[in-house]
């Protein structure tokens, strides 16, 4: 109750008829861009997870997303022999309405990082520790932008969330 006096709302709260709240609606309207290269089609798997949890609606919004992969040699031994690589995933993106002239919603970065362990003469393994790693980290990507997605979404009010802002 003191809450909701000094205007906080739930950002996941159902509608008054018990349907999908504003912030649902907005995320299941958004469609999501192509993005190159294995990881970027596992983010965007994830993303559109994330975003039409609850079906989707025709596109009001698209989303655009820039994803970069930087590894990095942590575990250095003397004879510089790597056993340990930490990925870092940073993503950027923007959202844009569909409707002409496709004004700028809302734009942000997120990043991620994970790693693996290289054993000795264990190239197999390592490969598949590098592709659950990229998958861990484009799941990590997809909840933080569809999370920021929601918060920007919701302060832009319901009409924005409807898609009002769109037109």
């Amino acid at each position: 109750m003191l809450l909701a006096g000094c205007g906080f709302h739930p950002l996941y709260a159902p509608a008054a008829d018990g349907g999908p709240g504003p912030a649902a609606r907005a995320l299941a309207a958004i469609d999501v861009a192509i993005i190159p290269d294995r990881a970027g089609q596992l983010l965007r798997q994830d993303l559109q997870a994330e975003l039409h949890r609850g079906g989707r609606l025709p596109a009001r919004y698209r989303l655009a997303v820039a994803l970069r992969l930087a590894d990095q040699g942590a575990g250095i031994q003397a004879d510089t022999s790597t056993t340990y690589i930490r990925v870092i995933a940073t993503a950027t993106w923007t959202l844009r309405a569909t409707a002409p002239p496709a004004p700028v919603v809302a734009s942000g970065s997120a990043s991620a990082v994970d790693g693996y362990d290289i054993l000795d003469q264990q190239y197999f393994s390592a490969d598949l520790e590098g592709r659950a790693a990229t998958r861990r980290l484009a799941g990590a990507l997809a909840r933080q932008i569809a999370t920021e997605l929601a918060a920007r979404l919701g302060r832009l009010g319901p009409a924005a969330a409807l898609g009002a802002a769109a037109r």
